[in-house]
């Protein structure tokens, strides 16, 4: 997933190459969208203690490798991080022209959503993370497809989460806002029900880079944060200047002992952030 300030999104998960943060009790985990492989997931495991795993095809994918793969990857140890796409803008604004409502599309897709976590094995009380691929104050169309979304899974078996961008952006005169604050201040005005949320935050500070050692969540900005991916691959230039060094030298960051697999970093409260075993 790889984010920006009007656009979030998911990146690929490395080791550092640099100096490391200070050592800390949060659970190290990665998302990445291709599946890695029976054979090296296993060998993963030594380092990372969760990961992530789509319900659904990753952004931009024409197809899912992760379908399939959970009761091997909890015989493996796994924890999860359990993700599923949302829509861009543009996707939500051409079904309304079709005559499909933000709120009706997101209807339709927290229903696939909930069907493939069910076909998966992911137990009751998974919490399914919905990928929020663009950032800043979300437009309307854009709220009314997230809100329907997780009031449509939270009204299941199933809990609902958000992938959502942590990176402050302007808001009005010396005020900025994050995607992950607006969404919460949206929630907390129509009663809804609670959304957990995965912060994507790879500025650095508050980001560490691409280190097998992350910081504290707290650390990242946002409170109450279920998990916070704080490297991604590619690294944004822009943002992890003052971490450039523990990037690979093609911006990067690689799996430890796997210098072809490139992920992004996430860091956890649980080893086992979605509650998927």
């Amino acid at each position: 997933m790889r984010l920006g300030w009007r656009c979030l999104t998911f990146g690929t998960l490395v080791m550092c190459c640099g100096v490391l943060a200070a050592q800390s009790t949060e659970s190290l985990g990665f998302d990445r969208n291709d599946y890695p492989g029976d054979a090296t997931m296993a060998a993963m495991h030594k380092t990372f203690a969760f990961t992530g795993y789509w319900l659904t095809n990753p952004p931009g994918e024409n197809a899912n490798s992760w379908v399939g793969k959970r009761a091997l990857l909890k015989q493996q140890g796994w924890g999860f991080l359990v993700l599923a796409n949302g829509r861009l803008d543009k996707e939500i604004l051409k079904a309304q022209k079709r005559g499909t409502s933000p709120d009706g599309l997101a209807k339709q897709d927290a229903g696939n959503a909930v069907a493939a976590a069910k076909a998966e094995g992911f137990p009751p009380q998974t919490i399914l993370f919905l990928d929020q691929e663009e950032g800043g104050v979300l437009l309307d169309e854009q709220a009314a497809y997230l809100l329907a979304w997780t009031e449509a899974v939270a009204a299941t078996d199933y809990r609902a989460g958000v992938y959502a961008s942590g990176q402050p952006v302007p808001n009005g005169p010396h005020q900025t806002i994050t995607t992950i604050e607006d969404i919460r201040a949206r929630v907390a005005a129509g009663h809804l029900h609670e959304i957990a949320m995965f912060d994507a935050q790879d500025t650095c500070p508050p980001a560490p880079g691409c280190t097998v050692h992350p910081k504290p969540l707290a650390a990242s900005g946002e409170p109450n944060l279920t998990a916070w991916q704080f490297s991604q691959s590619p690294r944004r230039p822009s943002l992890t200047k003052a971490c450039k060094v523990t990037y690979a030298a093609d911006g990067n960051c690689y799996a430890p002992g796997f210098p072809t697999i490139f992920l992004d970093m996430d860091a956890a409260s649980s080893p086992d952030p979605s509650h998927g075993r």
